[in-house]
């Protein structure tokens, strides 16, 4: 299906309308907290790695603690959340390239982020806008499903595609805000299932209410 050239102002008025203090959901109170709950995020739900944080900082509340701590134990912790040998693996890494490489003080450069395990594009994206504020518009599952389905963009289209267009058509000012509104519109209203459509104000531009 050909895109259409979009006036992105009434979805961004939509959102500041039901969305205005949309911001990050996951649990954090230092900057490596926040790595390893979005890294953790990749795999999971929010909800998921908010229930195991909490217990894994407050028995290892130090970087210095957590890169003593035994992987099987941080493995136990993190168990409930999945693919959890894999990310105890990533955990264990990040901690230790944020102590051995980066004098324990997370970079904020987006190249040397995602030189830490785990830690891809959107993963790198995330954490240099709610940490440093710098502005960028990282697209995760929700972002993706609602791109597609506001004809933004295209059906194969891949997370670092649609990342692109949206960074086209809103202002940079507006990025991390957008992100996180976007983010919350898909957890809680334009849903992968069963989205809530009836008093939608922006279902003109939805392919999948169309449909």
């Amino acid at each position: 299906m050909k895109m259409m050239k979009t006036n992105i102002k009434p979805l961004l008025d939509y959102l500041d309308e039901i969305l205005p203090t949309a911001k990050c959901e996951l649990l954090y109170t230092k900057d490596y907290e926040l790595v390893i709950a979005v890294m953790l995020s990749a795999q999971t739900t929010d909800k998921s790695v908010n229930a195991v944080t909490p217990i894994l900082f407050k028995k290892y509340p130090t970087l210095d603690a957590l890169y003593d701590a035994p992987l099987e134990d941080i493995e136990e912790i993190i168990k409930p959340i999945g693919l959890y040998k894999n990310e105890a693996k990533n955990l264990k890494g990040i901690v230790k390239d944020l102590v051995d490489r980066f004098n324990g003080v997370v970079p904020s450069d987006k190249e040397q982020l995602m030189t830490l395990p785990g830690v891809g594009n959107k993963t790198a994206g995330v954490i240099r806008a709610e940490i440093f504020q710098i502005p960028d518009l990282p697209v995760d599952t929700h972002i993706l499903r609602i791109s597609k389905r506001l004809n933004l963009a295209k059906k194969d289209d891949e997370p670092i595609d649609v990342e692109r267009k949206l960074k086209k058509i809103i202002p940079e000012e507006r990025w991390i805000k957008s992100h996180h509104q976007l983010i919350h519109f898909g957890r809680y209203y334009c849903i992968a299932r069963s989205p809530k459509c009836e008093n939608c104000k922006i279902s003109d531009m939805c392919i999948y209410k169309r449909k």
